[in-house]
């Protein structure tokens, strides 16, 4: 019935990553080793992820008509995504500043470029890349009248996955088609705002559902995830790595939930997986080339 697994909705960057020995203050200089240049942006992570995994996906972005672009379309193809709906010219292609320090941890600024360029009527245009998707994932790095008309643009059995970032308050429409909302602790305080009571990531989780997810999934790096949803609320234990370069990391644990939930599994087994997924990510330097494939997660 579905000609794709997975449809990803989003932004299509390149990287720009130098690793430093801390990440520079206000005001401060520092130092830092050979630029490298690699694919990245959230949609385009999420499309590649889950297609190592063994997924059936397909991204719907733009691109500039520039090296930029020629190195994202190059990077797709060659994970096995379709790129019928990737869209090419308007704008220079995005681009993401990154920082890396020693302990793996990130800072990232991004120029959003032919991202913001992605446009409602785009959407529309692909309607049938949506009416042949059983899940549609999104992210906040294109505009966020584009994720709406994203929402309106579902099949009816389709299920809407959306990682809020960078985090924005979200209309009422695009929360209540969330099946899950994933959020990490900062983007869960943005979304929350004045509702923000409690000190625990289940305090956020119950909170947030109150606002009209069918689910949602709490982020807590290290120590795993949270799934919450009418059946309850539960912890998804952390799997224990020597972490690198999380660059990345995100997007390959929403790929992979999405991708599960797509499968037929619940969301507490789904979670576990991408856990999995989060976890052999920050084990390579880099957002795509840390991908792993289905194997590699499966390894013990």
């Amino acid at each position: 019935m579905y000609d794709y697994d997975l449809l990803v909705v989003g932004s299509a960057n390149a990287d720009l990553v130098i690793g430093v020995e801390r990440r520079p203050g206000a005001g401060e200089t520092v130092l830092g080793s050979d630029l490298a240049v690699h694919p990245g942006g959230k949609g385009a992570n999420q499309a590649v992820a889950a297609a190592r995994l063994g997924a059936r996906a397909a991204l719907l972005a733009r691109v500039g008509d520039d090296a930029h672009g020629r190195l994202l379309l190059d990077s797709q193809r060659e994970a096995g995504v379709d790129t019928v709906g990737v869209l090419v010219g308007g704008a220079p292609t995005g681009v993401a500043l990154i920082t890396v320090d020693p302990s793996g941890d990130n800072s990232i600024v991004v120029s959003p470029g032919a991202n913001g360029r992605l446009t409602p009527e785009d959407v529309s245009a692909a309607a049938c890349l949506f009416q042949g998707s059983r899940v549609v994932s999104a992210q906040l790095e294109i505009p966020l009248e584009t994720v709406v008309e994203a929402v309106r643009s579902l099949a009816p059995e389709s299920r809407f996955v959306l990682n809020p970032s960078p985090p924005r308050p979200l209309p009422r429409e695009v929360l209540a088609a969330c099946d899950p909302l994933i959020v990490n602790e900062h983007e869960a305080k943005v979304i929350l705002g004045d509702s923000a009571v409690g000190d625990t990531p289940e305090d956020w989780a119950r909170i947030l559902l109150a606002k009209g997810p069918k689910s949602v999934v709490v982020t807590l790096g290290a120590e795993g995830a949270l799934v919450a949803s009418a059946e309850g609320v539960s912890r998804v234990p952390a799997v224990k790595v020597h972490a690198v370069d999380t660059t990345g990391a995100g997007d390959s644990f929403t790929a992979a939930l999405a991708w599960r939930l797509g499968a037929g599994e619940a969301l507490a087994q789904a979670a576990a997986y991408a856990v999995r997924v989060g976890a052999a990510t920050v084990t390579k330097e880099g957002a795509q080339a840390s991908f792993p494939t289905a194997a590699e997660v499966a390894a013990p």
